[in-house]
């Protein structure tokens, strides 16, 4: 335990050379997809990287411009806000004395604040997208993982004796990840499109940076949608009122309703999720660890992790006790 103390604040302080490295890793994991495609098609290995890291370092520059330039505006508009949230919550206290529920302003301001909430998400935006702008150390490290994969089979074959079954292994757990992942990051960017079409349609501020928090939001299971729903329909009620409000959470319920309950279970089947309380505890963890980027990516990581405890007849019942249905022979 002691141990794993010292390992954990040495994770903490080097906060600033994990995270970079953890969003390189799981890039490089997405684009191991659109690679191995590119080469099963003929295309030489040195253009197929070339072209998956140049399509990917084009993407999320652009993400980080756009998120930059949204979330420039809000954080200004923040402190308007908070102000218009706490006379809300004022009315909300005056409203209920006056129907004889007697309620404390400042109790309720202590315990209830959206406006620290809004602040919460304001800042945890800004530190992904300052992680973000530092783009080129990440595809600088994305560019050495992919090339490191190229000969490492050459290398595991060297290095071992019977190294058949390692590759094997290694093959199936590939195909695995880069299948979740491709999926995953599709069904996100569905979830993303019609939250930004649909707010649009109410009329919110800065649709497409509460499209992006719900894209980069649901790669949390469970937790992700609700947290990532909350803040626009808080701006909803500052800025348009009660109805607006009610329309934004009732489409994001739909959308969350059709994609959670009809589209992904079709695409991913059975097995693939994670149980709540490994998502609750890896989000806490991984959160106080290494911040808002850790809670980003604290489910993917995890997922890799039963993943790779599935792809072993020994170590399968692990990944059963951590995923989110119980599987019988």
């Amino acid at each position: 335990m002691a141990a794993f103390v010292v390992v954990v604040l040495g994770l903490q302080m080097a906060e600033s050379i994990i995270v970079p490295f953890l969003l390189a890793l799981f890039l490089s994991v997405i684009s191991s997809a659109p690679f191995s495609w590119l080469k099963r098609r003929g295309v030489p290995t040195s253009l197929s990287m070339v072209l998956v890291v140049l399509s990917m370092a084009l993407l999320v520059l652009g993400l980080a411009v756009l998120m930059s330039n949204s979330l420039g505006s809000f954080l200004r508009a923040v402190p308007q806000y908070q102000t218009h949230l706490s006379e809300l919550t004022a009315q909300l206290v005056a409203a209920l004395e006056s129907h004889g529920i007697n309620v404390s302003t400042p109790v309720v301001q202590e315990y209830f604040n959206p406006g620290k909430l809004m602040q919460f998400v304001a800042n945890a935006l800004n530190a992904l997208s300052s992680v973000l702008t530092n783009a080129l150390v990440i595809f600088a490290l994305v560019i050495i993982l992919l090339v490191e994969s190229l000969d490492f089979r050459a290398r595991l074959r060297a290095a071992l004796p019977h190294p058949q079954p390692y590759l094997d292994f290694i093959d199936q757990f590939n195909r695995t990840i880069e299948h979740y992942f491709a999926l995953r990051t599709l069904m996100n960017l569905i979830t993303g499109v019609a939250v930004t079409l649909w707010l649009l349609f109410v009329g919110v501020d800065f649709p497409v940076l509460w499209g992006l928090l719900v894209f980069l939001l649901n790669y949390i299971p469970y937790f992700g949608a609700y947290i990532a729903a909350v803040p626009p329909v808080l701006l909803a009620l500052v800025q348009l009122g009660w109805g607006p409000a009610a329309l934004s959470a009732a489409g994001y319920a739909l959308i969350s309703l059709v994609m959670g309950n009809l589209v992904e279970p079709r695409a991913f089947g059975q097995g693939m999720g994670l149980s709540m309380v490994v998502v609750f505890l890896s989000l806490a963890f991984w959160g106080w660890v290494l911040g808002p980027v850790g809670m980003l990516l604290s489910v993917p990581l995890t997922m890799v992790l039963k993943i790779a405890l599935e792809s072993k007849e020994d170590t399968r019942w692990m990944a059963i006790l951590i995923g989110d249905t119980p599987q019988s022979e």
